[in-house]
């Protein structure tokens, strides 16, 4: 399958807003709607496009505070961690990365008390570094062609 230039716009429409019609996107980017259904479901065979969501605000549901915590993982302790981590309802995006930390971690606490209960969870993996988001300079910025990648092949 070949991401062209149309492909990359259609990915660029459903980044913007996954709700839109294949009709609005096929006016975008000169394609009936038809052509539009054939090319999404192309892209979700190949795993191109992997899913749809909504976008939640955490403090309208509650959430007070939103942090970006990393965890430097004890000896013997990151396994334990990474069977763990899926289990915290706080944590909204984990990754596992290079450099002095092991982990990575975008969470969303009611308040200060909920941030220290915890990272008194978290203590007992490794160190805990945490970093209040004060506010999103950007936010789901869409991946586009930019790269130089016009026509990948995949």
């Amino acid at each position: 399958m070949k991401i062209d230039s149309t492909n990359w716009g259609i990915l660029q429409c459903l980044q913007q807003n996954a709700r839109l019609s294949n009709a609005e996107i096929g006016r975008k980017v000169g394609l009936s709607s038809p052509a539009v259904a054939e090319r999404i479901k192309k892209m979700e065979d190949y795993g191109v496009l992997t899913g749809y969501k909504a976008v939640v605000s955490y403090t309208k549901t509650g959430y007070q505070l939103k942090a970006i915590i990393t965890l430097r993982a004890f000896m013997g302790r990151l396994k334990p961690f990474l069977t763990k981590v899926s289990q915290f309802d706080e944590v909204l995006n984990c990754y596992r990365i290079t450099g002095n930390e092991n982990i990575i971690m975008e969470v969303v606490l009611r308040d200060q008390i909920h941030l220290q209960e915890f990272i008194d969870s978290l203590i007992t993996y490794g160190e805990v570094k945490t970093h209040i988001i004060l506010s999103n300079l950007i936010q789901n910025n869409p991946i586009t062609d930019g790269v130089g990648f016009n026509d990948l092949e995949i």
